[in-house]
């Protein structure tokens, strides 16, 4: 089972979403209070609970929000980003060297984010 660990940075506090191995997955923005933070983990949640993903490698019409986004970064290499109801972006991954290890990146957060406890 996967687990949300909250932490205080310089500009305020974030998240890391972590595998049951203890690899972080998904990474949020910086929020301005834990109460934000914990709104960003319920996000997180319900985006990987409905597993809606949008390749925007594959060039079609991109999808309505929340959803996972899958890309190209400048380096030709894949991350995704998690983008709430609004837009918002939520969470995003490190970089990946192929499409198929970020999709499988994305799977990770559907198994580990939708129970996921939170460690502060």
């Amino acid at each position: 089972m996967g687990k949300f660990v909250i932490r205080t940075v310089a500009s305020g506090v974030k998240f890391d979403l972590r595998a049951g191995n203890g690899e972080v997955i998904a990474t949020s923005e910086v929020y301005d209070s834990r109460a934000a933070c914990h709104k960003g983990v319920e996000s997180v949640r319900k985006i990987a609970a409905a597993g809606k993903v949008d390749d925007l490698t594959a060039g079609e019409k991109p999808m309505t929000n929340p959803k996972f986004e899958v890309y190209e970064d400048k380096r030709g290499g894949f991350r995704f980003r998690m983008k709430s109801r609004n837009g918002q972006i939520v969470a995003v991954s490190e970089g990946y060297t192929t499409l198929q290890a970020c999709l499988d990146g994305v799977e990770s957060v559907c198994r580990n984010a939708p129970d996921g406890e939170i460690e502060e």
